[in-house]
């Protein structure tokens, strides 16, 4: 098997911050936040947690959909396994 090594770079440098990582934690406790829920929960601003999602989004861990005006986040199944490679850490 051909391993694609700047898509893995790519993958593991976009989870690669602690907050990042609570992101798709919190994504995987709850489904369908928009960034001003996870702000919020997070006590981040709202720029910030839009930087990281648009990070973890294009790295294909969390999925966006257009639900009226906002924007819904959810944790893909991609984002679950890295979460659970992250776990194992704790």
């Amino acid at each position: 098997m051909s391993l694609k090594y700047r898509k893995i770079e790519k993958m593991v440098k976009s989870f690669a911050n602690h907050r990042r990582i609570r992101i798709l934690e919190l994504l995987g406790e709850n489904s369908d936040m928009s960034v001003d829920e996870v702000s919020q929960n997070l006590n981040v601003s709202f720029f910030t947690i839009s930087d990281h999602i648009r990070k973890l989004s294009d790295a294909g861990l969390v999925e966006k959909k257009n639900k009226g005006r906002f924007v819904i986040n959810n944790i893909t199944k991609t984002g679950r396994t890295i979460l659970s490679f992250c776990k194992m850490f704790k």
